[in-house]
């Protein structure tokens, strides 16, 4: 499997005169998740939704393998989870699925115990954790060869956020997946990198005790 790489350097974005990004750098190869932890309205959705393409800045770089990308869902090479919930109501999960999903990954996708339990249903049939599980398992299977995953542990039962740090940690065999949730537990669980974004720059982080040291948690 040939080894990708996504870098996103020099972001920089301001609201109304206010900077919220200036000084972001951040790396994720495939065959790793990257956790992003920041408090809460430090930009990191804004950082996401940049590198995914969806959102204007001020100036970025952003890059796979050198090769400079305006967005990153061009050709597939980026996947983004939103924090709100993004399957349309009233069509059924197998149909929706069908052109979302890789097909190489398609037999594996089919066999998952959400797909098998909810394909014939809509969106609007499934609880708040059921679909926020499902819209993770589609992203996850998708073409792209970088992941991005904004509040995947959002709305779901600890029972549900275990099943989905396995299903993340499968997709990064393949895969590069940067993660971001409040439930900051979860996100060093599931991560080989820890980045946090603070003050609108980002900072590498070593341990738990690099968090305590920037404020971030508290002493333990």
């Amino acid at each position: 499997m040939p080894l990708h790489t996504l870098k996103v350097d020099s972001v920089q974005l301001e609201f109304d005169g206010r900077k919220i990004l200036q000084d972001v750098y951040i790396s994720c190869s495939t065959g790793e998740v990257v956790g992003l932890l920041g408090r809460n309205g430090c930009g990191k959705s804004s950082l996401l939704r940049i590198i995914f393409g969806s959102l204007s800045s001020n100036y970025k770089h952003v890059s796979v393998d050198g090769n400079h990308l305006t967005k990153g869902y061009h050709n597939n090479r980026i996947a983004y989870l939103p924090q709100h919930n993004y399957l349309p109501k009233g069509i059924r999960i197998h149909k929706l699925a069908k052109p979302f999903v890789d097909p190489s990954l398609w037999s594996g996708f089919i066999e998952h115990p959400s797909y098998q339990q909810h394909q014939n249903k809509t969106a609007d049939e499934l609880s708040g954790g059921e679909l926020r599980q499902l819209e993770t398992l589609m992203i996850t299977y998708s073409r792209a060869d970088f992941i991005l995953l904004d509040e995947p542990f959002t709305h779901i039962s600890p029972v549900q956020a275990n099943d989905l740090k396995i299903l993340i940690k499968q997709c990064a065999q393949t895969k590069g997946v940067i993660v971001t949730d409040h439930q900051y537990y979860n996100v060093l669980d599931v991560s080989n990198r820890i980045i946090l974004l603070d003050k609108g720059c980002t900072k590498p982080v070593n341990n738990e005790n690099d968090l305590i040291t920037y404020g971030y948690l508290k002493n333990l």
